[in-house]
């Protein structure tokens, strides 16, 4: 910057960023006006207290701008606080001097940029016509493989290369990719250098993201070709957001197909939404379902980890109180439990601290959906409960009367139901009691009266009128093997 004069604060490691223009701002957080590369002039008229200074490098640092020039007219030279800001966030920090204008600034810099930018944009519009005129990723990575001779590709967090040259890269990449603590990501295979970018790493969990992969080691190349990663990012990342089939109809269709067999839905709408998905009521079909714990994969990113899984083969998946749930056809022969099995135990490097839990179902025909859709979602609380990176829970593993209950049809299953907790769930909204918790936990503990009058933080005396009151409703007696199971098996059903 001796051009204009600038002198630098903070920052000396990060002066190889590539300016690709200057933005003036006062506000607080100016990120609707950024998108990487920037040299950020400001007055600081944004800053009420030191406090304000990292709010402000925060924001610059996630819109990746190249640097910030502070100036002297308001404070005389920049705040020390701004300096740590800049410091902690490793943004170069630059002091303007007061007899230097801002416009002085932005004219300089734009002269000595302008030949290069307009090369640049011409880049950048033809890639976006490429994109647009139908040729797909494909041929936007063919456009860049021709000029700057480096092989590149689009891959999935499962190891599905979504665009690139035939011969895909090896297989290690998508490991290195989840498992790198920080990207980029420089990995040698054969001889061979690989650099590995994320596409969307501030808006997506590492597990559920896209990733480039270059067939050269990035720190070789030139800022201006550095730059390029950003763009081709951003593409790429438009392109997933338009394959994302949550907005379209099938989805749409898909997500109300899983709502309506989580409800109380009746087994003959679940059949027509079913066709209208697109899906056959002769087909067999597994459920999958899956959570993860504390929010560092959202629930949106699960259903797009499921739908990755079980690329090609049109599974209907929806999201139902943060849980994930999809519905996939199969074959007679088909381990695709497996594949399931498999591909989720690969995707625990990318975790980063969270826990994925999954449960999958039997195979069941299309009238069979809900009792399918409940065991899996019984096995996914199971697998929770291991308290593992990764837990899967099949079929085979679960309790023998969770099998029985997933092969009853629908209707038998509702009616039951029903018949046994409808006069229970009812006085307990009428009247603000808690019979059915009341009769969950008295099953739990097998009928004793002192451990469930503990767990229930009641005298023993209001448990047996709470369980008098449930006998009365429903004409069973709770001292009665028989009756207990059913109020078992009917809790199962919830």
């Amino acid at each position: 910057m001796t051009e204009v004069d600038l002198q630098l604060v903070t920052g000396e490691d990060e002066l190889e960023r590539f300016v690709r223009w200057v933005v003036t701002t006062d506000l607080l957080d100016p990120s609707r006006y950024l998108s990487g590369g920037e040299l950020v002039l400001t007055g600081m008229q944004w800053r009420r207290d030191p406090s304000d200074s990292d709010t402000f490098v925060n924001t610059l640092a996630r819109a990746k701008v190249a640097g910030l020039a502070a100036g002297d007219a308001l404070y005389g030279e920049p705040p020390e606080d701004l300096v740590e800001a800049c410091r902690r966030h490793r943004i170069p920090l630059f002091r303007v001097p007061e007899h230097i204008a801002f416009a002085t600034v932005t004219e300089q810099i734009n002269r000595n940029l302008s030949t290069g930018r307009a090369s640049d944009l011409a880049a950048i519009l033809d890639r976006h016509r490429q994109l647009v005129s139908g040729g797909g990723l494909d041929s936007v990575l063919d456009l860049l493989h021709r000029n700057l001779g480096t092989p590149c590709w689009v891959v999935s967090s499962t190891g599905r290369v979504v665009a690139g040259p035939a011969d895909a890269p090896p297989d290690e990449v998508r490991a290195a990719a989840l498992s790198a603590p920080r990207l980029p990501h420089v990995i040698v295979l054969g001889g061979t250098r690989f650099s590995l970018f994320a596409v969307d790493p501030d808006s997506t969990s590492r597990v559920a993201d896209w990733f480039l992969v270059f067939q050269s080691d990035h720190k070789d190349w030139p800022e201006e070709r550095r730059a390029l990663t950003g763009e081709l990012a951003a593409i790429v990342a438009l392109e997933r957001a338009r394959l994302d089939d949550r907005q379209s109809a099938e989805g749409r269709l898909a997500q109300e197909l899983i709502e309506l067999i989580v409800s109380d839905a009746k087994p003959a709408e679940i059949i027509s939404r079913l066709e209208l998905t697109g899906l056959a009521l002769s087909d067999r079909y597994l459920a999958v379902a899956a959570t993860a714990d504390n929010g560092a994969v959202r629930p949106g990113e699960l259903r797009a980890i499921l739908r990755e899984i079980l690329s090609g083969r049109t599974p209907a998946a929806g999201v139902v109180d943060g849980e994930a749930i999809a519905l996939v056809p199969v074959g007679d022969e088909d381990a695709l439990d497996d594949h399931i099995h498999r591909a989720i135990e690969a995707l625990e490097p990318g975790l980063q601290g969270s826990r994925l839990s999954v449960g999958i179902s039997g195979a069941v025909d299309g009238e069979g959906l809900r009792g399918a859709v409940e065991e899996a979602r019984y096995a996914r609380r199971m697998a929770a409960e291991r308290q593992q990176p990764t837990s899967i829970v099949r079929h085979d593993e679960l309790a023998t009367h969770m099998l029985l209950l997933a092969s009853v049809p629908d209707e038998v299953r509702r009616m039951f139901r029903m018949r046994l907790l409808d006069p229970l769930t009812t006085y307990d909204r009428d009247n603000r009691a808690d019979l059915v918790h009341t009769l969950e936990t008295f099953l739990q503990v097998s009928g004793s009266w002192s451990k469930c009058a503990e767990l229930l933080h009641v005298h023993v005396n209001t448990l047996r009128y709470r369980v008098q009151r449930i006998e009365e409703l429903t004409d069973r007696d709770l001292s009665r093997l028989e009756d207990r199971v059913d109020f078992f098996l009917a809790l199962a059903l919830r």
